[in-house]
């Protein structure tokens, strides 16, 4: 399909009532995804180099944690380039690819999120049964069936949106090419475009949030017939981080694309979307392991390796330098 659009380029207009603070912006942003990334790219290295984490629920943690590290790799170099250059334009393809990849990595996190609900419901309500039902080959099909779903998903959302009219103004009120700020400015007929987004995404989240909350009531009904209270703790505790982020992403994103709108509502836009786009990403490698002992102890023996390694490097090297001391005496 051909767009007739004739705007070449949209204008990201990001943050323009904080242009005075550019470069402390930049410096906060860059932060963010630098701690994101290397974050996120932490947990996945932990997971796979530890053989007490080689279970079925460190494989989807691995698999959200590099979907992270995309995620936020999707709008956050484009504004920090935007920060450096103070250029903010972006050719229309380029627009509509960044729109396509947001919603595409965004969709595969929902996904991700009801399969690892449903993965803590096996483990605590079908103990025995667990290694079973979710062995190795489970657990790919899974994985793999939330990335597949989350590249298909977007194509007709994303295929309606660029066959629309932009003719007239090019100035996207947002730091990134979201559906919505993209839609407001077509001048051709919308209905069809906003009514795909709209029935697209209420379908992903209100099944996957309708499935992970399934998950979670059939895990707190089995926690509560845990007859000691250590028990109960100990049970609810490993699924207590995964429920912090499952709350902390659907509670901004149903805020943002299910939630009636108005139209002077632009600047919270962008701060919920900074928080679901950039700072969420960000707490998930602190989530993960300031609540998960496992990961905790994980890290720690990582680190006692690194350093017993560099004590016996530091030993080698002393020797040899006393040894070439001594033969030159």
């Amino acid at each position: 399909m051909l767009n007739d659009t004739s705007v070449p380029e949209f204008i990201l207009l990001g943050f323009p009532e904080l242009q005075e603070f550019r470069f402390l912006l930049f410096v906060i942003f860059l932060t963010a995804y630098l701690f994101t990334f290397f974050g996120n790219a932490l947990i996945i290295g932990i997971s796979n180099l530890d053989v007490s984490l080689h279970t079925p629920m460190y494989f989807f943690l691995s698999n959200f944690s590099l979907l992270e590290m995309c995620y936020v790799s999707v709008t956050v170099p484009q504004l920090l380039g935007s920060f450096v250059t103070g250029s903010h334009a972006i050719s229309f393809w380029t627009c509509i690819t960044q729109m396509y990849f947001f919603f595409f990595f965004g969709t595969t996190e929902f996904f991700l999120l009801a399969t690892m609900a449903y993965d803590r419901y096996l483990a605590i309500c079908h103990p025995l049964q667990y290694p079973v039902l979710m062995d190795s080959c489970s657990c790919a099909y899974l994985a793999l069936g939330s990335w597949v779903s989350g590249f298909l998903t977007p194509f007709l959302p994303t295929a309606f949106i660029s066959q629309l009219s932009f003719n007239s103004s090019n100035h996207i009120n947002h730091f990134f090419c979201d559906t919505g700020p993209l839609i407001k400015l077509a001048t051709s007929n919308t209905f069809i475009a906003e009514v795909m987004v709209f029935l697209v995404s209420a379908v992903v989240v209100l099944v996957s949030l309708f499935l992970t909350v399934a998950s979670y009531g059939l895990i707190v009904s089995t926690i509560c017939r845990i007859p000691s209270a250590s028990g109960r703790y100990k049970t609810f505790s490993t699924c207590a981080s995964h429920l912090v982020v499952v709350i902390i992403f659907y509670g901004t994103v149903i805020f943002m694309y299910i939630c009636p709108r108005s139209d002077q509502s632009s600047g919270m836009d962008k701060v919920v979307s900074v928080f679901y786009a950039i700072i969420t990403p960000m707490l998930n490698p602190i989530i993960y392991t300031l609540r998960n002992k496992d990961v905790r102890k994980a890290l720690e023996k990582a680190c006692k390796r690194v350093k017993n390694k560099c004590l016996k490097h530091r030993g080698k090297t002393l020797v040899t330098v006393l040894t070439g001391i001594s033969t030159h005496t």
